[in-house]
């Protein structure tokens, strides 16, 4: 576990899947990150990569064959990085492709994970990723983030708001039980001031699509901000939580689960990126934690 600190805020960043694992608030004197009960959901922030949500019958196609991917949200969360750099106020980590991956994915990648403290706010968290094709075909790949934040102490999550700045009405899809996208039930969702009540929406899975959402927050009953996640790199934000856990996570995604009844190749699959041989793709999205 590898720690960055400040006057405001205590990160713990694990080397298991590049997770950002802890968040105390020295002001507060709080945990802001969910505590990963194994009971209710055994994350904190996992990076979803290289596949967001599910693939149909856990399976999916490149290239003429078939391959297996039984876990949601990919393998990295799951798999070791290697420390490549440590400061006072950032950390950069490693996972490259194995033959273990292969198997399940046929492509030789290399994923930078970097967490950033900023200079002038401390109660800023950057975060970057830093995915490149080491082959010599063309790369299919997702990628996403899944934080889930504590509400304020003594504060129950329904009771607080989510914000959506300078948005009057946004329109999204949900999933059905088994976790596959339904594109054809667009749902509107109106807005007053930019905000919404997080109760009416409980427990559904929400995917904001069309880039629609470059900021979103976690704001405290009376309206006042208590986390912001800006992610302006990101064409799709998804908000989900259970109905028997105290936390909301906002997650920014570029690319997401199967549509139900999907049966293409990975190429087609919804929101899907691509990157040439050699290329580099570098997608940051941040965290702010409200005092």
């Amino acid at each position: 576990m590898h720690i960055l600190e400040n006057e405001a805020l205590s990160f713990a960043i694990a080397d298991k899947g590049a997770q950002l694992s802890r968040v105390w608030d020295k002001t507060a004197g709080c945990e802001r990150l969910w505590s990963a009960d194994p009971a209710i959901w055994n994350r904190h922030a996992p990076i979803l990569f290289p596949f967001v949500g599910k693939v149909i019958n856990g399976k999916y196609r490149y290239g003429g064959a078939e391959y297996e991917m039984k876990t949601q949200h990919g393998f990295a969360r799951d798999m070791d990085f290697v420390c490549l750099e440590e400061g006072p106020d950032h950390l950069c980590q490693c996972l490259c492709a194995t033959e273990e991956t292969r198997e399940k994915y046929p492509f030789d990648f290399r994923l930078l994970v970097s967490h950033r403290l900023d200079p002038e706010n401390p109660r800023l968290l950057h975060i970057e990723w830093e995915v490149t094709n080491e082959g010599k075909d063309v790369m299919y790949y997702s990628i996403g983030g899944h934080p889930g934040f504590m509400p304020p102490e003594g504060v129950n999550k329904e009771a607080c708001l989510l914000g959506f700045p300078g948005k009057e009405q946004l329109h999204y899809i949900s999933a059905n039980p088994s976790g596959f996208a339904l594109p054809e039930i667009l749902h509107e969702l109106t807005l007053e001031d930019g905000r919404t009540s997080y109760k009416e929406t409980l427990p559904e899975t929400f995917i904001f699509e069309d880039s629609q959402v470059s900021t979103v927050q976690i704001l405290r009953p009376d309206g006042s901000p208590w986390v912001t996640l800006r992610c302006e790199d990101f064409p799709i934000l998804a908000v989900w939580a259970k109905a028997e856990g105290p936390f909301i996570c906002l997650e920014p995604w570029r690319g997401r689960t199967d549509n139900a009844g999907f049966t293409g190749e990975i190429s087609e699959k919804v929101c899907e990126q691509c990157l040439a041989p050699g290329a580099t793709e570098k997608i940051t999205y941040s965290i702010e934690f409200h005092d």
